[in-house]
């Protein structure tokens, strides 16, 4: 079963749990790092539990929500292995996986609406990485991490 991380904080948690509800419903075994209500909280307490997952193979992939989602990707980019891009619309979702081969997004839930951030999950999630030209680029990146 593919499993796919999810951490938020409290600005993003009723988003995180329409999108967990959606995956669950094409196959997907979400694993929630939290948080688990919209109680003011600190994002890095559950973002980076989420990147360590997928930094250590133990989820594919990584979803996080916060406010704006700016927060939660620098949190899950400070992760050596984990490759987080903040997505606000189907072409930046898809190029993401596309250019970037994230294995991370980051949505920002005061930003977009359910039903955009599902596309935007769709998109990732459907794209491909094309390689060629782009790993020199993720070789370098691979470089500066920690």
């Amino acid at each position: 079963m593919k499993t796919i991380a999810f951490g938020s904080d409290h600005a993003g948690y009723l988003l995180k749990e329409k999108v967990k509800e959606y995956l669950r419903s094409k196959g997907y075994q979400p694993v929630d790092f939290g948080t688990h209500s919209e109680i003011s909280c600190d994002y890095p307490d559950y973002c980076r539990p989420a990147a360590e997952s997928v930094a250590g193979k133990e989820n594919l992939y990584g979803i996080i929500f916060g406010g704006s989602g700016k927060g939660e990707a620098m949190v899950a980019n400070n992760v050596a292995g984990v490759r987080s891009a903040v997505c606000w619309d189907v072409q930046s979702a898809q190029l993401a996986k596309e250019h970037n081969n994230a294995n991370m997004i980051s949505i920002g839930a005061r930003m977009v609406s359910a039903h955009e951030a599902i596309l935007f999950v769709d998109a990732w999630l459907n794209a491909v990485f094309q390689g060629g030209r782009h790993i020199k680029r993720l070789d370098k990146l691979a470089q500066g991490s920690r």
